[in-house]
């Protein structure tokens, strides 16, 4: 997190997988490396999450990138995703709890990540304006800008922090498996499997139907690069991103 600029949810995954091979007795030599990954032959996702997390321990960690080098990442076919409609959403929404349905409209009408979200303080939520300012993110692949929410996802989080004990800086303070646990139980109950990748999928895919160029898509959902947003801060500054957000009207339930 500090050398590299990873998110926490990213370290996570990454200490997921090095624990598991440390835990397996495998020698640590390409040998050791190649028998622990045979465990997820059948899984290209997870083999592909397994050599990336050992790239980091291996090679950045421990000054031995001989012997995770020449592990190529699985190749893996995009899976159709069949995107629900909004009486779905609505379905699944009203099996959550109140802080979880406030998750819920937030990531279904930002269309932002499940870890900027989650590591939001209550400082970085303007609820007057509806913006949010997720932390600066510093990996290669991922960049962040604003991100903005609608009315339903405000009018939940005004309840949800008018219920909220104690002051914990964290917008949403949760173990990853009581979240885990509360959308699986939503699933079950309505029927309807609903994910932060998928309301992600769906946010694009709805502001796309409403008339919104990729490009500020993009932009919602961080996608810009750095480069792009120095040659044009003017179309990626906060108050035209607003207006463009404001104008296509966006309803997660309505």
């Amino acid at each position: 997190m500090v050398d590299l600029g990873l998110q926490p949810l990213t370290a996570r995954e990454h200490l997921r997988y090095v624990g598991a091979f440390l835990g397996s007795g495998r020698p640590h030599t390409r040998e050791g490396v190649m028998a622990f990954l045979l465990r997820y032959a059948q899984s290209p996702a997870s083999k592909a999450n397994a050599i990336k997390a050992l790239r980091r321990h291996f090679r950045d960690f421990r000054g031995q990138g001989q012997t995770i080098e020449g592990f190529k990442i699985p190749k893996t076919e995009p899976s159709m995703m069949i995107l629900p409609s909004k009486e779905e959403l609505k379905g699944f929404h009203d099996f959550l709890g109140l802080k979880h349905q406030a998750l819920f409209l937030l990531l279904a009408s930002s269309g932002i990540r499940k870890g900027e979200v989650l590591f939001l303080e209550a400082g970085q939520v303007d609820l007057e304006k509806q913006v949010l300012i997720p932390n600066a993110h510093a990996g290669s692949t991922k960049r962040n800008w604003y991100g903005f929410f609608n009315e339903e996802a405000k009018g939940r989080l005004e309840e949800y922090l008018a219920s909220r004990k104690g002051g914990k800086r964290k917008l949403f303070p949760m173990w990853m498996p009581g979240f885990k646990r509360e959308w699986a139980r939503a699933s079950e109950g309505s029927g309807v499997k609903v994910t932060p990748k998928v309301l992600r999928f769906w946010f694009a895919n709805e502001m796309a139907r409403l008339g919104v160029p990729d490009r500020f898509i993009d932009a919602f959902q961080g996608r810009i690069p750095r480069s792009v947003l120095a040659r044009h801060y003017t179309d990626y500054s906060l108050e035209n991103l607003k207006q463009i957000y404001d104008k296509a009207g966006l309803k997660v339930l309505g």
